[in-house]
């Protein structure tokens, strides 16, 4: 049921943003034929007065098709309710419409959650938590007497400081220390210790010491009070989203080489969010966001067979006052799509291939 939920949220999120471009062509009294969820061959389609609703094999995302591009349609090519009849603000408005509209659920979502469930906060304390000890009694932990829930607040008279930097930091220190004693400061319940912990040496000569380590940390669940609060603070989290999803992109693009495993495709999607929805289903409003918000700054980027390519060519028709000619704008799409579609299947095979279940029936 998890990963239905989680197959479900992407194909919402996908429906919505073609619902989006499907909308602002309509309620301009724009013709559109065709509203697809997925590419390939048809599954199930619905023939409606105007349009055929379709849902097809590959769930790489989704298209709403207009007569303009399709040469079986008998509406005159100079009717003035076609797409590429209309001025360049209308045009626009329909490419733009489905990042827009992903956005907008994006926060909706976001508001909802906070409403119903709260985002949950992390509250950092200095000093880095024993979650646990391993279970024999050779560690050199156990040996020191080291415990379960003791906060190392400092080593070597070092102040490790608090979150994720001081579990690497503290990590460091233990790495680069084999069969060499090195003092911890403890703080358990109330006394502050100093215990001296002598890691043992790995195959691979670094230190280890036998412990699950954790940031010294307090979850706060922050729940609005009414829906002026919830408003303000689904504002609050979809800000801080978007710039996440900009410095990860921006990072992409700087640091290709070593950020480019992180992109992920709707297997590993789907896993992720059956993973969330296994252990806190409200957690998928949140998760629904971020790739709400994602597949909105995907889109609006400048690059072939997407809503940021087709902005370009209206961007460049506005400068020069005239369209590109019709072959070069077909030639970079149908290239854009097949490479898009290329990079889809890549994904899959290789998310596909990492899911546990896969590695382990191949064992």
């Amino acid at each position: 049921m998890s990963t239905l939920a989680a197959i479900g949220v992407l194909a919402l999120l996908i429906f919505v943003h073609e619902l989006g471009h499907f909308s602002a062509a309509r309620l301009q009294g724009i013709y559109a034929n065709k509203f697809s969820i997925g590419f390939g061959p048809i599954l199930l389609k619905y023939q409606g007065k105007q349009t055929e609703y379709s849902l097809r094999a590959l769930p790489l995302g989704g298209f709403v098709g207009f007569p303009d591009d399709d040469p079986e349609s008998d509406i005159p090519p100079t009717d003035p309710n076609l797409l590429s009849n209309r001025p360049i603000l209308d045009r626009a408005i329909v490419i733009s419409a489905g990042v827009i509209a992903n956005l907008i659920f994006a926060y909706f979502l976001l508001v909802v959650q906070v409403s119903v469930a709260g985002f949950q906060q992390i509250d950092y304390h200095p000093g880095v938590t024993v979650a646990g000890i391993a279970n024999t009694l050779s560690t050199a932990a156990d040996k020191a007497g080291i415990q379960a829930n003791d906060v190392v607040l400092a080593v070597d008279q070092q102040i490790l400081g608090e979150g994720k930097p001081a579990i690497v930091k503290l990590m460091a220190e233990i790495q680069t220390h084999p069969n060499l004693p090195i003092t911890f400061q403890v703080k358990r319940g109330e006394k502050t210790l100093d215990i001296q912990v002598t890691p043992d040496a790995t195959p691979d000569g670094k230190g280890q010491i036998g412990v699950k380590l954790v940031p010294n940390a307090d979850i706060i669940i922050d729940r609005s009070i009414n829906l002026i609060d919830a408003l303000k603070k689904g504002a609050a989290e979809f800000e801080r989203v978007i710039v996440l999803t900009v410095q990860g992109l921006s990072q992409l693009v700087t640091n290709f080489g070593e950020t480019a495993n992180q992109i992920a495709g709707p297997i590993k999607i789907v896993e992720i969010g059956s993973s969330i929805a296994e252990n806190n289903a409200t957690g998928l409003l949140q998760f629904g966001a971020l790739i709400s918000v994602n597949l909105a700054v995907m889109n609006i980027l400048p690059l072939p067979a997407l809503d940021g390519g087709q902005l370009a060519f209206l961007l460049l028709e506005g400068l020069l006052g005239k369209p590109l000619p019709m072959k070069i704008q077909e030639t970079v799409m149908q290239t854009g799509l097949f490479l898009l579609l290329g990079l889809g299947v890549f994904l899959v095979i290789r998310d596909t291939a990492n899911l546990s279940s896969v590695q382990q029936f191949f064992k």
